[in-house]
């Protein structure tokens, strides 16, 4: 028998304003929202799931987040992961990847992968294997937001409910919940703790193929029928829709900040200390910014070649200058990303979301 999952629409077929959007979903779902519950419906054992110690900080209660969740219209698992990921190499992927388009890049040891956007906007979660280690690359459409976790024994699957417009996985092992933003579960065995993170570039096809040639490419052929030449949401090649900045957010926010326009971009990083977040087009111009968290100073440093940033810690203050793609301290010149520093994973957030989650964040631009 066919899985019924592999023909639901998930989110809506075409971007339609506001309440219009809303309403289309609700109507095309038929699996109820998954509830938010304090009995864990535990059947492996919670440690199989690797967390971070360290937790993460968090700046409102993890009851508070949970009584703010909303449904995003299809039910637990009707965004259905992707449990069983085919790759593809990047001259495969040039018969349907546009230049301009979005990926989500993960590199080590040497060996690269490519999510495409397009693919991950109807899945949101690809449960998969790199570089010896399971792990889960995240995407949320509504918040622009892109992260990996280290999985352990078990999978991660959309949970149905949203936070601050942000996708709430659960842990197959515990059914804790999780917002992505926040990496810290909000219900169930887990509660309070952080998953352990690692970092996925938000870039261009074109930048990613020139710079890792050899990568492999998160293949359309996912066992779902999805139309992966559309984006339910918009478009970012070119920017239309829901990803623009006339359309706001979706659905409620626990808190809102005016410095930016909701839908500015930043690059925002977070450890026990506390968030910050480095306003992306004034790192595009600056190079290097400096800031700083409870006494705490960090360093974010521009990347051209994919059109990213890296955040550090900084406590001695030290001082670079940018110099033909290069980061430059006495006698010493690095990449963006091998600056010998402690490194925080920072990711590319729509600042919206950013600032509902964290309203304590530091700001620089």
């Amino acid at each position: 028998m066919t899985d019924a999952r592999r023909n639901y629409p998930g989110r809506p077929r075409a971007f339609n304003l506001g309440l219009l959007l809303v309403l289309a979903w609700g109507l095309w779902t038929d699996l109820p929202a998954a509830p938010f519950s304090e009995n864990s419906l535990t059947t492996v054992a919670a440690s199989r799931l690797p967390v971070r110690l360290p937790p993460l900080s968090v700046q409102a209660s993890l009851d508070a987040y949970a009584r703010n969740a909303t449904s995003g219209g299809p039910g637990k698992d009707g965004i259905p992961a992707i449990d069983q990921p085919r790759f593809i190499s990047a001259d495969q992927a040039d018969k349907f990847l546009d230049p301009n388009d979005v990926v989500f890049g993960v590199v080590a040891s040497k060996a690269a992968k490519a999510y495409p956007q397009r693919i991950l906007v109807w899945h949101e979660i690809v449960n998969d294997q790199f570089d010896g280690e399971n792990i889960s690359v995240t995407y949320c459409p509504l918040t622009g937001t892109a992260i990996g976790f280290k999985r352990g024994g078990t999978t991660l699957g959309v949970s149905g409910n949203l936070i601050n417009n942000n996708v709430v996985m659960y842990d197959r092992a515990s059914d804790s919940l999780w917002p992505q933003i926040l990496a810290t579960a909000v219900t169930g065995a887990h509660k309070g703790e952080s998953l352990q993170e690692f970092r996925v570039i938000w870039t261009l096809w074109k930048h990613w193929k020139k710079k890792y040639p050899n990568t492999s490419v998160l293949s359309t052929d996912t066992g779902y029928a999805r139309n992966y030449r559309r984006d339910p949401y918009g478009s970012y090649n070119p920017l239309r829709g829901y990803y623009t900045e006339k359309q706001p957010p979706l659905f409620p926010l626990m808190h809102t900040d005016t410095r930016l326009n909701p839908k500015d971009v930043v690059i925002g990083a977070r450890d026990k200390a506390g968030a910050i977040a480095f306003r992306k087009s004034a790192l595009r111009e600056k190079k290097v910014i400096h800031g700083s968290i409870a006494g705490t100073h960090y360093t974010a440093f521009y990347e051209p070649d994919l059109d990213t940033a890296y955040v550090y810690k900084n406590p001695e203050r030290k001082s670079f200058t940018y110099r033909q793609g290069r980061i430059e301290n006495g006698g010493g010149q690095w990449q963006a990303e091998q600056v010998p520093l402690e490194k925080i994973n920072a990711f590319d957030a729509m600042w919206f979301a950013w600032a509902a989650f964290y309203p304590k964040t530091a700001f620089y631009d």
